[in-house]
């Protein structure tokens, strides 16, 4: 009798648990998108042929960063910096125009008023190397200028080769084609289109308006960006709000297969990073007399453990208002787990492990990308090296990853040197007008799109714009599918003649309604 008691008292308690979940389910508060297909008329975003010649002609310019500063070829920058001058000759007579650090480009346009605090948008003009290409042998670039091709649909394969040469701004199939067309020329040529349609309707902004770009994004900032921030400081200049790359709009069904609207992330914080070199040391010798373990094989154990001691998951509040916007796109169970994070946010965490894209929403990753042993094969080395490379979630630290490998490495020789670090950015807020005025225009262009805030997995240039600017968001209205996100650094870079188009127009607006 007593069993029965308590089997139906359990029975019950399940029961109940039941009905509080699903009751959660469908009464919690997911994010509501307004669709209004007829704002898809009202916008004509369609960019003009000047406008695409004299974006073609910026990413003819082969402006590759180095990993060694000093060894940066600086002939094509200085050609840039001439070639911008040259096609928006408006621009630069009606901004205060400065260059920092020879190379850095600083641009104020003064508006009526100065009690307002300004806005800043960021770009940066160099781009990364092309495998296999070297700028010195490099023929004459490809002409091709076709704009009223019928454009071609999205790529949904990955490419392993150029259709255009990666420098030449082809312009086929409604697309333009080449090394910086993603990455990051298609927002600088925006920013500077736009204020030069601007400049020309006779308009001058209420707050002041700045733009820098830096030379150096791709290999780490520290000549463009990080002099360019030190140098905003020194004037004294606060920001109300700080525009840059590192979010764009999924293609329905790219970022999470269950969305079927285009999904606008716009980052409001970004991972850091950590990149560690381990020398793990052990005998040594002729590899015919090899001991138990040598130094290879103490760092194969390392690696092991540092795969099986992951990083904890946890939701951060970008994150968990991610799941408050997209959820209602969502299945049932998914928004279960979301509404009843109380009780279910493991599941929901084990979720998000399954993607890593997804999982690197949820964690400090880690990641084993370099190894060394000996250079001969019947030799045994009394040193092997093990590079790791960490993106620190927000709340996580530096120290805090170095004291987490030191803790898996005790009971080995081993020296840990510390060859880059970043630590994460602070969070921007949501409630804010830097942050509204991203979801109102883009409602003009995508009124479909979700947006959310969101976590820049990768590092940009904002990060060294904290000390001018809590308000910091990062952002692109460019609309890729996986496949298209996967060109960025890779072959057949391009950009659509639509996307190009919707990227202007936004700016342009942004910096009118601001």
């Amino acid at each position: 009798m007593k069993t029965k008691i308590i089997f139906a008292a359990i029975l019950v308690l399940l029961l109940v648990i039941v009905l509080v979940l699903v009751l959660r389910t469908v009464t919690y508060k997911f994010g509501k998108v307004e669709k209004n297909v007829s704002d898809k008329e009202l916008v004509n975003t369609t960019p003009s042929e000047q406008a695409i010649r004299r974006f073609v002609g910026g990413i003819r310019i082969p402006t590759i960063s180095n990993e060694v500063y000093e060894e940066t070829n600086f002939k094509p920058f200085d050609e840039f910096m001439t070639y911008l001058a040259g096609s928006y000759p408006e621009v630069y007579k009606t901004m205060e125009v400065d260059t920092i650090n020879t190379y850095g480009l600083v641009f104020h346009w003064k508006g009526k008023n100065s009690d307002l605090k300004p806005i800043l948008f960021l770009s940066h003009y160099d781009v990364v190397p092309v495998i296999g290409y070297d700028p010195a042998t490099a023929t004459a670039p490809d002409t091709v200028f076709q704009i009223n091709d019928k454009p071609l649909p999205p790529i949904e394969s990955y490419s392993e080769k150029w259709d255009y040469p990666p420098f030449s701004g082809a312009v086929a199939g409604g697309r333009i084609y080449g090394r910086g067309t993603l990455d990051m020329k298609c927002m600088l040529f925006s920013l500077m289109e736009g204020a030069d349609n601007l400049i020309a309707e006779g308009f001058q902004p209420e707050r002041d308006i700045w733009f820098a770009f830096g030379q150096d994004e791709e290999v780490s900032g520290r000549q463009g960006a990080f002099k360019i921030a030190d140098y905003m400081k020194e004037k004294g200049l606060r920001f109300d709000a700080v525009y840059d790359e590192g979010g764009i709009i999924a293609a329905p069904g790219s970022a999470m297969e269950s969305i079927k609207e285009p999904l606008a992330l716009v980052g409001v914080g970004e991972k850091g990073f950590l990149t560690l070199r381990l020398t793990v040391r052990g005998m040594g010798g002729h590899s015919s007399m090899p001991p138990a373990k040598g130094s290879l094989v103490y760092a194969a154990e390392i690696i092991e453990k540092l795969n099986n001691n992951q990083f904890p998951a946890r939701i951060i509040s970008p994150i968990a208002a991610f799941f408050d916007n997209v959820g209602g796109e969502m299945g049932f169970f998914s928004r279960m787990a979301i509404a009843n994070q109380w009780l279910l946010e493991p599941l929901l965490l084990k979720t998000m492990e399954k993607s890593p894209a997804s999982n690197a929403l949820v964690r400090t990753t880690t990641a084993v990308t370099m190894a060394k042993g000996s250079d001969a094969a019947n030799v045994l080395a009394s040193e092997a090296e093990v590079t790791v490379n960490f993106r620190i979630l927000p709340g996580g630290s530096v120290a805090g990853v170095i004291e987490h490998v030191k803790k898996l490495c005790e009971g080995y020789d081993v020296t840990i040197n510390v060859v880059s670090e970043r630590e994460p950015s602070g969070i921007s807020p949501e409630n804010v007008k830097g942050f509204e005025i991203i979801r109102e225009e883009l409602a003009k262009i995508y009124p479909a799109a979700i947006v959310t805030s969101y976590i820049t997995i990768g590092g940009t240039d904002s990060y060294k714009y904290q000390i001018v600017s809590d308000d910091i968001y990062r952002f692109l209205p460019i609309c890729l599918n996986q496949y298209e996100q996967r060109t960025i650094h890779n072959e057949n870079e391009y950009i659509s003649l639509e996307n190009f188009g919707k990227i202007q127009w936004y700016f342009k607006e942004v910096m009118k309604n601001y």
